[in-house]
């Protein structure tokens, strides 16, 4: 188990990488909306999942948000869905890219799911003024 300054440090690192992907008002709007009950999910996810797996060196940023994309669409997870697609093109991924992820998805996946993506994705692209 790791000490408290180790898992504050985790912490601090992951809130950086998820501010850094995925914007800070994504971040502030998630945490200020954020009840006391749903608190500590929101440190988990900032501890575990940005702070522990996002900052490793194994992979560049770039590469885990196309693998995020086709596991949301897999999972078909929606909203996380669009917050990622925000986070992949943040992290470099061109709308290209993003349709190559979905058209993949469809093979192994299911074309519904695809579907699906290629809807969210288009509507959260356009909301960020990028044409597709």
């Amino acid at each position: 188990m790791t000490t408290d300054t180790t898992r504050e440090e985790v912490f601090e690192a992951g809130q950086r990488k998820r501010r850094e992907v995925l914007g800070d008002a994504h971040v502030d709007r998630s945490l200020a909306n954020s009840s006391e009950f749903a608190r500590p999910i929101q440190e988990l996810v900032t501890q575990y999942c940005w702070g522990e797996i996002w900052t490793r060196e194994g992979l560049a940023p770039r590469e885990r948000s196309l693998i995020n994309l086709a596991m949301l669409t897999a999972l078909n997870r929606g909203h996380e869905l669009s917050v990622h697609v925000r986070g992949a093109v943040n992290n470099g991924v061109t709308p290209a890219e993003i349709q190559e992820v979905f058209l993949q998805t469809a093979i192994y996946v299911g074309v519904p799911a695809a579907l699906e993506s290629f809807r969210i994705a288009e509507k959260t692209l356009t909301d960020m003024d990028i044409d597709v």
